[in-house]
């Protein structure tokens, strides 16, 4: 087994998250996602960032704002929509029971399956 496919896929796992992560903080220049997630040391290419960005807007989760550059063609900044916020706050709220678990299981701290909540999480491998 390939250790650096199996780490890609777990990137892949939580790019949506993050990337939501940094527009929820407010209105935000595509570059300014690849800066943040290089910083994060979770290296994100514009091929892999636009196509995600208009999903993202196609499903109502995000939307966006032309502004003029004096640098050159307008930008869009991208901003959470209402229903965006929301999504947010359930992926964030699945992600913080996934790290208790995953924790829990690495750790050996707790029992199997148990989240802070005694949810029960389901994975169901792809």
């Amino acid at each position: 087994m390939n250790i650096e496919n199996t780490q890609s896929q777990m990137r892949k796992g939580v790019l949506e998250f993050c990337i939501l992560s940094v527009i929820k903080r407010g209105e935000v220049y595509p570059s300014d996602i690849i800066e943040e997630m290089k910083k994060a040391n979770l290296n994100l290419l514009e091929g892999t960032l636009y196509p995600l960005l208009t999903r993202l807007k196609n499903a109502d989760l995000l939307t966006y704002r032309w502004v003029e550059s004096s640098s050159g063609p307008p930008r869009k900044y991208f901003s959470l929509t209402e229903k965006g916020a929301a999504f947010y706050q359930e992926l964030e709220q699945t992600w913080n029971e996934m790290v208790h678990s995953v924790h829990t299981v690495t750790r050996q701290e707790g029992p199997a399956g148990s989240t802070p909540t005694g949810e029960t999480i389901e994975v169901h491998p792809q």
